[in-house]
């Protein structure tokens, strides 16, 4: 096979002194990022959607096949269907699928069935796999390179200022049909988008420290 030509490696062209300033104040910007389940009702500017999704396309990719689809639903019909499906497949899970270990891991979050969140956010971004079909090549590290896009997707959405969840109802085999999307392409995450309401609360929480997630050799 032909291999690909080359250019020359791109430069992004930053003092030490300041690369470690935009470092620390990435860090910090993200944060401040959390989970939101209470989403305001103001509209979001379509076009930062837009530029979110264009970032979240340049993540690396198997072989560079980039295996994803952002489906970006505002229709309020729409994302009634998905809640109602979406609810379905979480009463099965809260009250069979799910083990007493996974439930009481859980409970402190104060999750259940009820996913208001669907509709209140202003838009959803559905994220697809993207798998062989007649008119799409083989990907390869499926996974592992549309999990890199959603990252760079969640901190770009940050960034502009906006909350988000990562919503993974299982199954999600509902999204492609009320997506209307072809066989080959399957649901990833589900995540809404919005501003948080003015009363909207988060779980008191805190993250490892550094030392237990970090290992220099």
């Amino acid at each position: 096979m032909t291999k690909l030509p080359t250019i020359a490696a791109p430069r992004f062209q930053i003092a030490p002194d300041d690369g470690l300033r935009r470092a620390e104040s990435f860090a910090r910007t993200m944060a401040t990022r959390r989970t939101v389940r209470d989403f305001a009702s103001d509209p979001v500017d379509p076009r930062i959607i837009t530029e979110a999704v264009r970032a979240a396309a340049t993540a690396p990719s198997g072989a560079n096949v980039q295996p994803w689809r952002f489906v970006v639903v505002t229709d309020p019909e729409v994302k009634s269907r998905i809640r109602i499906a979406a609810e379905a497949e979480e009463r099965e899970f809260y009250t069979r699928r799910a083990g007493d270990e996974w439930l009481r891991a859980l409970a402190p979050l104060g999750t259940d069935d009820h996913k208001p969140f669907l509709e209140d956010a202003p838009a959803l971004i559905v994220v697809f796999e993207v798998h062989k079909a007649a008119t799409e090549p083989r990907p390869y590290y499926v996974k592992e390179s549309v999990g890199i896009a959603v990252g760079l997707l969640l901190a770009a959405l940050h960034q502009a200022g906006l909350a988000t969840l990562t919503h993974t109802p299982s199954p999600m085999k509902f999204l492609a049909q009320l997506c209307g999307r072809p066989a080959n392409e399957r649901p990833f995450v589900l995540i809404p988008v919005g501003y948080p309401a003015p009363d909207a609360e988060v779980p008191d929480i805190t993250r490892k420290p550094l030392p237990e997630v970090f290992v220099q050799r």
